[in-house]
């Protein structure tokens, strides 16, 4: 199988990890802080045995895939022969563009630079190289080890080649990528859930409902659909002829509201005192690392689910 290289070995950088030495391939890990690297390894040694007890290694023993995850010493050491390299440092636009000259100076031509970036256009800190044909962004939604979902996003000068690699390597890996036509501020998934927190936060900030209520109806409303189908065909199931007959029916609907969606609520405003009092009210702030632990091992479950609900009906 492949060597990875992963560069950055925080939150995103270690489920990365996770995520490729499961589909077999050797990970090293590398970070400018020993600490970090040795941090990571431990953490995704406690990850390791409850994705197992899911059913979610490929029926790989926890060491075997432990095994194949390795700590670099020098960042030489961690490109040395690497076909992906996924970088994870922090959101910042001269740190990516410091670290992509160097990745891009001591990286094989054969390998694939990717920045996990959620933010950041790929144009924006690979104009400069002169492989810059290779560099694209692979931004996953967090953790990538239970969420399948990866946006890869190409400059302006990425190739064909380069995202047709990487699109087989994610999906190989048990990833769903996005495969953009070009780049866009915030990519596919950030819009999307951008568009729903708009709505939310402005639906608590003119006192139509509460903080409660928005989420009861993602949680035990639209989100038991989305889990297994996206927007297009959920509607294209929720009238008799398809799609288009629900346009048909159903989109005055949304064209009388849209605008009054058209004003932006200050997230950080005084609505944020109703919003923050509204999720410690239901949970603590000493609780949510906890309460993270229970999301992943929701997630955990999930996962398991599909994948046996695929097996018995199909995708």
């Amino acid at each position: 199988m492949a060597k990875v290289a992963i560069v950055g070995s925080g939150f995103i950088g270690r489920a990365w990890a996770i995520s490729f030495a499961r589909a077999g391939h050797d990970v090293r890990m590398w970070d400018q802080s020993p600490a970090a690297t040795g941090g990571a390894r431990d953490y995704i040694s406690g990850v390791l045995g409850d994705l197992a007890s899911n059913d979610l290694l490929r029926g790989q023993p926890v060491d075997a895939v432990l095994d194949r995850i390795a700590v670099a010493a020098e960042l030489e050491e961690a490109l040395a022969e690497a076909v992906h390299i996924q970088e994870n440092t922090p959101e910042n636009l001269d740190v990516k563009r410091e670290v992509f000259s160097l990745l891009d100076a001591l990286a094989g031509p054969q390998a694939v630079i990717a920045s996990s970036t959620s933010a950041l256009l790929p144009s924006k800190f690979t104009d400069h190289l002169k492989g810059r044909h290779r560099c694209l962004v692979v931004h996953p939604i967090n953790p990538p080890y239970l969420i399948p979902a990866a946006e890869v996003v190409p400059a302006p000068w990425t190739s064909a080649e380069t995202i047709e690699r990487t699109s087989a390597f994610l999906v190989d890996a048990g990833h769903a990528p996005l495969v953009m036509k070009r780049e866009l501020d915030g990519f596919i998934m950030n819009r999307l859930q951008g568009a729903l927190l708009e709505e939310a936060f402005r639906l608590v900030a003119d006192g139509y409902a509460s903080v409660e209520d928005v989420d009861i109806g993602i949680r035990d409303g639209l989100a038991l659909r989305w889990s297994f189908m996206g927007p297009f065909e959920t509607i294209d199931l929720n009238a008799p002829g398809g799609v288009r007959d629900y346009v048909e029916r159903y989109q005055t609907i949304y064209s009388n509201i849209f605008p009054q969606m058209l004003r932006r609520v200050d997230w950080a405003g005084e609505v944020m005192t109703t919003v923050e009092a509204g999720r410690r009210k239901r949970l603590p702030q000493e609780s949510l690392g906890e309460r993270q632990v229970w999301r992943d091992r929701r997630l955990m479950a999930l996962a398991a689910h599909k994948k046996k609900s695929d097996r018995e009906f199909g995708k």
